[in-house]
């Protein structure tokens, strides 16, 4: 990408790990491996193209004019969610697989404290930069070779000192994160190398009473999660099909209830004429009193 400012806004990865530390570097080398062959993969959320294009999806305000218009905003429409559910009191809520931060930033309209968390390093990287200036450039393909210059704005009416993000492992999330009153994971779950570990971690990062909101589109692949990791997408003994949201409820109903579920278009912008429109399943989950 021949762009000056992206060169200024991200930090290096050398420098990233020499700060991180030994711990993050493993982590992030297994990541890379496939769960299934253990061959190393290419992690494109550490790319430029990736940042641009998520920064775009999270915070453009110019889409093509014939693209639909339920699928725009996905990440306020997650926080909003997540809103809608909490109570006056609540003042926690966790970011989980937070990308460039805009349900993060969302979220901090209601929670008096935001974590937001990524395993991409380019991607917090970004936020921190949202996180202290409130605005990020950055650039959108168009055709090409062809990109233009864009703006990420953070709404200014949006306390950007109620966030803070950090690199981290959904798998392996650090003990002193301590309870949530909300908890979010969107479009996370069929990205992980160990789903049901990180499920059984949300249990606890949700206090009683609190509300965990997951979004999926369930596209499960080898290249992040080994088959036998799998919640849903294959046939059990019996020849009968599984789904995510069956595995989900699987996974969660032993401490939450199911409150709400219903469909959440997004769309992904790649070049000018090419987006990605998905349909990600939401569900929002109450955690029950005791296990």
């Amino acid at each position: 990408m021949d762009s000056s400012s992206m060169t200024k806004n991200h930090v290096t990865h050398s420098l990233l790990f020499a700060g991180l530390g030994a711990a993050v570097y493993l982590a992030y080398q297994r990541y890379r491996r496939c769960p299934s062959t253990g061959r190393p993969i290419v992690n494109l959320y550490e790319s430029d193209k990736l940042v641009c294009e998520y920064l775009h999806f999270h915070y453009a305000d110019r889409w093509h004019p014939l693209a639909p218009k339920e699928a725009l905003d996905f990440p306020r429409r997650c926080a909003q969610l997540c809103i809608s559910h909490a109570t006056e009191k609540a003042t926690r809520a966790l970011d989980i697989g937070c990308a460039v931060g805009r349900s993060s930033f969302e979220l901090a309209r209601h929670f008096d404290d935001v974590v937001g968390i990524d395993f991409s390093h380019a991607f917090v990287g970004m936020c921190q930069q949202l996180q202290r200036d409130g605005r990020a450039e950055y650039q959108a393909m168009e055709e090409g070779d062809i990109t233009s210059t864009r703006i990420a704005l953070v709404d200014t009416d949006i306390d950007r000192r109620r966030v803070s993000f950090e690199q981290g492992d959904a798998c392996a999330l650090r003990e002193s994160l301590g309870e949530f009153d909300c908890v979010l994971a969107a479009n996370l779950i069929c990205r992980l190398y160990e789903p049901s570990h990180f499920l059984c971690r949300v249990k606890r990062l949700v206090r009683a009473g609190g509300f965990f909101v997951v979004t999926c589109p369930f596209t499960w692949m080898p290249e992040f999660t080994a088959k036998d990791k799998w919640l849903g997408g294959f046939l059990d003994d019996s020849g009968s099909p599984v789904t995510g949201a069956t595995g989900l409820h699987r996974e969660l109903s032993d401490a939450f209830e199911l409150v709400e579920e219903k469909e959440l278009p997004f769309l992904i912008r790649e070049t000018a004429r090419k987006h990605q429109w998905t349909a990600a399943h939401a569900s929002v989950w109450r955690r029950n009193a005791t296990l």
